[in-house]
């Protein structure tokens, strides 16, 4: 058999580590396909601690829910719903039937009361009604969603319940309280000329109490107050005055209703009081 060449270094020597390395190729196994069992063992292998104890972790999981849905099944199962006992149809001494029998006996002594039907004002009251809806509070508007050419719903604008047996009788109180409070009522108009003469006529006054005084066009709410008055009182523009609740009339009639000293019984009538100021003397002291 011949002999295997030496192998030789690059400038034609011997090198032993060369024929080592030559030998190591030539002797090692290459590797085996790895099959199913062998990836199984690598699991398991201690070097891989990780994998191991996912793979644990996933063998006891499969197995909980193997039992759990196959052994433990019935117990997971709803209990079953008591069925409540029906009273007998036929039995007039079972408590079910004498419960029934009360109450039809205390529904024929005591009959639910028919919804009554609310309260419907007349202009005088929607007048007063409206005043001392906003004299009470500066807060206080009427929804923009009211039309101002029907009446207003009187639940809007009072604080009682319009359906009850005596709203009529405190509709009344509501109307005989707000002209008493408010004698002399003007709704104005802030930057109107107009509107700050009968201002000037009416404090010259000095009324107590005073006069009760509505920038109408400075509200909020004057989109739907201002037809809403007009319609009431029958003015077609502000200024408008009230005494004792009842419209005045036109600048003109207030001139002269002042002229010739009516306007001031009117007002005197309503409940006002003019204040009369002593005009003090100024005597000179003796020298």
């Amino acid at each position: 058999m011949p002999s295997s060449p030496l192998p030789v270094h690059s400038e034609g020597k011997w090198d032993p580590y060369a024929s080592s390395t030559a030998s190591s190729r030539t002797t090692t196994p290459s590797p085996s396909p790895s099959s199913p069992f062998t990836s199984l063992l690598n699991l398991l292998h201690p070097r891989k601690p990780r994998q191991r104890t996912t793979f644990l972790a996933l063998l006891v999981l499969v197995f909980l829910s193997t039992y759990i849905f196959l052994v433990a099944q019935p117990s997971l199962s709803p209990l079953p719903l008591r069925s409540q006992p029906h009273p007998p149809a036929d039995d007039s001494s079972s408590p079910w039937r004498n419960l029934a029998n009360y109450a039809a006996k205390h529904r024929a002594a005591n009959p639910t009361p028919p919804v009554r039907p609310q309260i419907t004002l007349d202009p005088d009251q929607e007048l007063a009604a409206l005043t001392s809806f906003m004299a009470a509070l500066p807060q206080n508007v009427v929804p923009g969603s009211v039309d101002p050419a029907r009446p207003i719903d009187p639940s809007l604008v009072l604080d009682f319940d319009t359906r009850s047996p005596r709203a009529e009788a405190e509709i009344e109180e509501v109307v005989s309280d707000v002209w008493t409070r408010n004698p002399v009522v003007v709704f104005s108009k802030l930057h109107s000329p107009i509107s700050r003469e009968i201002k000037h006529l009416i404090y010259d006054m000095k009324l107590k109490p005073a006069p009760t005084v509505f920038e109408i066009d400075q509200r909020s709410d004057a989109d739907v107050v201002a037809p809403m008055i007009y319609r009431l009182t029958g003015q077609p523009a502000l200024p408008i005055l009230l005494v004792g609740g009842k419209p005045v009339g036109t600048i003109d009639d207030i001139r002269d209703l002042i002229a010739n000293g009516e306007l001031k019984r009117m007002v005197i009538d309503a409940g006002a009081r003019p204040t009369v100021t002593k005009k003090k003397n100024n005597k000179k002291g003796r020298r």
